[in-house]
């Protein structure tokens, strides 16, 4: 009794904590994605800063502001990130001096925001990681520069000098004609996996399961094994949802679209292969904002891989 007293008190905490940052999450992916150049590693820092601030906050005397301690948890874990993969981003964010002189006057922020917000999530990885976090805080998110002094804990000499050499090396890029992508082609396991779904084909999609395959729903704990064989009965209780191959960040990736007529899928999935089998399945239906700036590229046999 103890024992499930104490389980039901767990799930009760972190179904709490997940409707408290129900509204920051768009905000912090947002960041995340531009801070890694990936739309799918940023929903990862976005859940390990969740899962670091839900276990930090019963150790804190007191709560702090919400909104900027998440930040700077995002924004410290995307630089592991960048750490971490070695990525050579030029000027680390520690050589933004404080004795910066401020800089000449920058364009209008509604015409940096506009061209901050259209510019492709990748493209952003061509500056600085000091200039990245200051353009992404200030013309993506709309933060004042005293918000991202106090978050980046730099000087508003610095944040004004950061903000003025990324916002002209932004421009750069965004008049630099980006790199054409290489054509892809959907491996057969998922034109098979697309078309048994988009059929129902339920027991055939079974049936392309490792026996210990994984399942993780970002605000689901992770599933396994029978439990994500019992998942695909789900799907037969709506309406027909689509399935087209597709690619995002050089990974093959499944667009899902529960409108047919939609040109933008309602979110996305992708699956990971052992053996020739599925071992696992990474859903992004609960998070849906992670597609809003995916650079997604239609596999060319998407239409009739789902068929």
């Amino acid at each position: 009794m103890a024992d499930a007293a104490l389980l039901a008190g767990q799930h009760e905490g972190r179904r709490r904590f997940l409707e408290l940052v129900v509204d920051l999450r768009p905000e912090l992916h947002r960041y995340c994605a531009r801070m890694t150049g990936s739309v799918a590693d940023g929903e990862d820092i976005v859940q390990d800063t969740l899962a670091r601030a839900y276990y930090l906050l019963p150790e804190m005397d007191e709560v702090p502001a919400f909104r900027p301690w998440l930040f700077r948890i995002a924004h410290n874990r995307a630089l592991d990130h960048l750490r971490r993969y070695e990525a050579r981003m030029g000027e680390p964010l520690e050589a933004a001096q404080d004795n910066a002189v401020d800089p000449a006057p920058d364009p209008g922020d509604a015409l940096a925001h506009e061209q901050a917000v259209q510019l492709a999530v990748s493209r952003f990885v061509g500056l600085a990681p000091a200039q990245r976090s200051c353009v992404i805080l200030k013309d993506v998110l709309g933060h004042s520069l005293e918000e991202i002094g106090g978050l980046l804990e730099l000087s508003s000499p610095a944040v004004k000098a950061a903000l003025h050499r990324g916002r002209v090396r932004l421009r750069e890029l965004a008049m630099a004609q980006p790199p054409e992508a290489p054509p892809r082609q959907t491996s057969p396991a998922v034109a098979r996996y697309a078309a048994l779904f988009n059929r129902g084909d339920w027991d055939g999609l079974r049936a392309m399961l490792a026996d210990d395959v994984r399942l993780v729903q970002s605000t689901y704990p992770l599933r396994a094994g029978a439990e994500v064989r019992m998942f695909f009965g789900i799907y037969a209780q709506y309406a027909p949802v689509r399935l087209a191959p597709a690619w995002l960040d050089g990974r093959e990736v499944i667009a899902v679209y529960e409108d047919p007529q939609s040109v933008k899928p309602s979110y996305l999935m992708w699956l990971e292969w052992t053996d020739g089998r599925v071992s696992f399945i990474r859903d992004y239906r609960y998070v849906r904002y992670v597609v809003d700036d995916a650079e997604l590229v239609l596999a060319p046999d998407a239409t009739s891989a789902s068929t």
